[in-house]
C-alpha cells in the first residue's frame, strides 16, 4: 500500500530531526570560544548543560500533548485518548536512568565521532533483550538471540574501526576514543534498565506517549538543572576540559555562548530536534508501523555518518561501513524485520506461525501467573 503525503512527511521529519539531534550536539562540541574572567579561548565542553537542553526539548512534548488534547476536545467528535490518570512519580526512576545515560553519552560524544556514537548506541538491544528475559520473564525467539550475537560482532567491528582511526585522527586522542566508546556502551546498559522499568511499571497504565516523554523530560530537566550547582564545585582534574577543571561549569558555558552566539544555535537545534523527533517517532508508530520506525532509526545512523564525512568531521574507514552493515543486520533480526521476507517462503511461514502461537501461549501463561500472584498478595 502506498504511503500518503502525511505519512511521507512524518517519516522525513523523524529521519531529519533524529539526524539533526546528534549532529547539532557534535557541532556544539567543535566550537571554541573565550570563557568568563578573560579566560583564553577553549573548546565548548559542557555535556551536562547540553543534556539539560535535551530534557527541555522532551519536556516541551508535555506542552504539545495538552495543546493537542485541547484542540481535540473542541472538535465535535473527540478522537484522542488522553490515557488514564496515574501517579507522575512512576516516571521518576526511568527519568533518572534517562538523565544518567544521556549525560554519560554527551560526555562520550566529546571523545569520539558522531557516527561511532550513533552506531554504538545499537548495543541497547543486547542489554534490553537480556534484562527482559531476566526481569520480565520474556522468551526471546531464536532470531532475536541471533540478532543479539550479530550486534555484538558489529560492535567489535566498529570498535576496531575506531582503534584504527584513532591513530590517524588528530581531533581525538586514541585513549579518548576508547574511553568514549566504552562510556557509550555503558550508557546503553542504563538505557536498557530504563526501558525495562517503563515496560514493567509504566506502560500498563495506558499513558499517552507524548505525556510519558514530557513527564520524564520534566523530571530530568528539574533534577539535572539542580545538579549543575554542586557540579560547579566538584573538581575532577584532567577529566574535564573546562578551565576550572570541575565536573560542569555552567557559567563558563553561558560566557562562551555570549562570545560565540553560534553555539546557542547548535544547542537550540539539539533541543528543538529532540522534541520533533519524539513527536514524529510516536506518530510514525501510530500512522505506519513500529517496524518502519525501527528502519528509519537505522537510516538515521547512515545519514549522520554521510553528513559527518561530507562536512569533513571524520575520515572514511571501510571497517566502519562493515560495522554499520553488521549492526543493521543484528538490529533487523532482533526487531523481526526479516519476517515479511520469510513469510513468502511456505515452510518458513509455517515455522513462524508455530513460534507466534508459542509466544502467545507464553504471554497468556505469564498473565495468568501474574493474576495468581496478585491474588496471593491481596
Amino acid at each position: 500500500m502506498a504511503w500518503t503525503k502525511y505519512q511521507l512527511f512524518l517519516a522525513g521529519l523523524m529521519l531529519t530531526t533524529g539526524s539533526i539531534n546528534t549532529l547539532s550536539a557534535k557541532w556544539a562540541d567543535m566550537f571554541s570560544a573565550k570563557g568568563c574572567h578573560g579566560d583564553a579561548e577553549h573548546s565548548f565542553s559542557h555535556p551536562f548543560v547540553q543534556a539539560v537542553g535535551m530534557f527541555l526539548g522532551e519536556f516541551s512534548c508535555l506542552a504539545v500533548f495538552y495543546i493537542l488534547l485541547c484542540h481535540d476536545r473542541r472538535s465535535p467528535e473527540p478522537r484522542m485518548n488522553p490515557g488514564q490518570s496515574f501517579n507522575p512519580l512512576l516516571f521518576f526512576p526511568p527519568a533518572m536512568c534517562d538523565m544518567t545515560a544521556t549525560s554519560i553519552m554527551y560526555v562520550a560524544l566529546n571523545m569520539t565521532s558522531a557516527s561511532s556514537f550513533q552506531m554504538l548506541r545499537g548495543a541497547v538491544i543486547i542489554f534490553t533483550g537480556l534484562l527482559s528475559v531476566a526481569f520480565l520473564g520474556r522468551r526471546l525467539q531464536p532470531s532475536q538471540w541471533l540478532g543479539i550475537f550479530i550486534t555484538i560482532l558489529g560492535l567489535v567491528v566498529v570498535g576496531l574501526a575506531d582503534l584504527v582511526s584513532g591513530h590517524k585522527d588528530d581531533s581525538h586522542k586514541l585513549s579518548d576514543v576508547i574511553t568514549g566508546d566504552l562510556l557509550i556502551i555503558m550508557a546503553q546498559i542504563i538505557v536498557s534498565v530504563q526501558m525495562v522499568l517503563e515496560e514493567k511499571f509504566v506502560y500498563k497504565h495506558d499513558v499517552h506517549p507524548l505525556r510519558a516523554v514530557g513527564t520524564e523530560g520534566l523530571f530530568g530537566f528539574v533534577v539535572l538543572s539542580l545538579l549543575l550547582i554542586p557540579m560547579y564545585f566538584i573538581y575532577v582534574g584532567n577529566f574535564s576540559n573546562n578551565p576550572r577543571q570541575v565536573l560542569e561549569d555552567a557559567l563558563d558555558a553561558f560566557c562562551q555562548i555570549g562570545h560565540k552566539p553560534l553555539i546557542l544555535l547548535a544547542l537550540l537545534g539539539n533541543t528543538v530536534s529532540i522534541a520533533f523527533f519524539n513527536f514524529a517517532g510516536i506518530s510514525v508508530t501510530k500512522e505506519i508501523s513500529a517496524t518502519t520506525r525501527m528502519v528509519l532509526d537505522s537510516l538515521r545512523t547512515l545519514v549522520i555518518w554521510v553528513v559527518s564525512l561530507a562536512l569533513g568531521w571524520e575520515q572514511f574507514h571501510g571497517l566502519q561501513v562493515l560495522g554499520f552493515l553488521v549492526l543493521l543486520t543484528g538490529t533487523a533480526l532482533y526487531n523481526g524485520l526479516h519476517r515479511p521476507l520469510l513469510a513468502k517462503i511456505p515452510w518458513c511461514a509455517a515455522r513462524m506461525n508455530l513460534e507466534e502461537d508459542s509466544s502467545e501461549a507464553e504471554r497468556e501463561r505469564l498473565l495468568n501467573d501474574g493474576r495468581v500472584q496478585a491474588g496471593e498478595d491481596t
